[in-house]
């Protein structure tokens, strides 16, 4: 840290205060503006796109949940898992994003200990059960398109069974720093609350539970999405050399190859930066680095509530035309025409 060094804080929390400062009680990130981390310029900022992210994060995903109630045409298995993920995003949103929106405009952890606890325990739960609905919706495209059971058919009690599992793994990744195996403290600029990744030899384990982290909620689920694109991939470009003479094949295979990159370099630009943030402080203890730096992984993260449902959920034509005729601006006659074509694009090469 520039400037800074870690000190222990009365109730064995570590903090970040200037070298020439030894009064640690009286900057405390739950009492006071931790103005000595940087320019209030730069807290009002991050208030500014936390509230963003909050409006915007919290209006489209409790529109795909809206919208997924009132039409029951958009309740089919990959649906189930989309909405799943909106619930996550939901929670993250006008929880986490809101939580970080006070908290920056006071440039304080203004809502306290219990306060910082819930944002941390809430964004963590929802990030996670949005991190591993993105590795599920792999999954079943990767049985639906390419058949590697045979006829197995993915069906709607399969989706929910899968969806139970995403909040399974969100909790154990979120539920261990509240009993005792890490914890949740400030972050970054000290508005913002995660799993304790930067303090180390106390009686929390805070190493083996980033590493925990990192395998369990990182590497897993990446390795899924890798391996389920690819093969989807592949099946494609079978498919479409098999019919070359066929420009709505051909078409239809780049569109999906083209989102399939998308979704990757989404899922990358989510998480790389704080799970391997976090790794590298684990491993590298004693290196200085800007607290700056560390708020940004955690406010791309949060960034995730936004742009996944852009990706997922509004690039999906029987999705967005439900959203259009809910909010009066399509017509019956549009909804069944982007229906149909939605249709056949799936049966030939995979989801719209």
């Amino acid at each position: 840290m520039r400037g800074n060094r870690l000190v222990e804080f009365p109730d064995e929390f570590w903090i970040p205060i200037p070298l020439d400062t030894n009064n640690v009680t009286a900057l405390s990130p739950f009492l006071v503006p931790q103005d000595h981390l940087g320019n209030p310029s730069i807290f009002y900022s991050m208030s500014a796109l936390m509230f963003v992210l909050f409006v915007a994060g919290t209006a489209i995903n409790l529109l795909t949940i809206a919208c997924t109630l009132q039409y029951k045409k958009l309740r089919s298995h990959l649906n189930y898992i989309l909405v799943n993920m909106a619930v996550a995003n939901f929670i993250v949103a006008s929880t986490g994003s809101s939580t970080c929106f006070i908290c920056f405009a006071f440039r304080y952890m203004v809502l306290g200990p219990l306060g910082c606890k819930i944002e941390g325990f809430t964004a963590s739960l929802g990030g996670m059960v949005s991190l591993w609905s993105l590795a599920v919706i792999a999954f079943e495209r990767w049985l639906v398109i390419c058949k590697p059971f045979g006829n197995f058919a993915f069906k709607s009690e399969h989706a929910l069974l899968c969806c139970a599992l995403t909040w399974v793994c969100g909790l154990c990744a979120s539920v261990p720093p509240l009993v005792g195996w890490s914890r949740y403290i400030p972050e970054g600029m000290q508005c913002s609350c995660g799993p304790d990744w930067y303090t180390t030899g106390n009686k929390f384990n805070n190493e083996s539970f980033v590493m925990f982290l990192f395998c369990f909620c990182f590497a897993v689920p990446f390795s899924v999405i890798v391996f389920c694109y690819s093969q989807l991939l592949f099946t494609l470009k079978m498919a479409a050399k098999a019919q070359a003479d066929s420009a709505s094949t051909q078409k239809a295979e780049k569109e999906v190859t083209r989102m399939v990159v998308v979704m990757v370099v989404a899922f990358l630009v989510c998480y790389v930066p704080y799970a391997s943030f976090a790794v590298w402080v684990v491993n590298n203890r004693g290196q200085t680095f800007d607290l700056r730096l560390a708020t940004i992984p955690s406010c791309v993260s949060k960034a995730a509530t936004v742009y996944n449902p852009v990706i997922y959920v509004l690039l999906n034509k029987q999705f967005r035309s439900c959203m259009k005729k809910m909010l009066g601006m399509s017509t019956s006659d549009d909804e069944e025409s982007s229906t149909s074509q939605s249709t056949t694009e799936v049966s030939k090469v995979g989801p719209s």
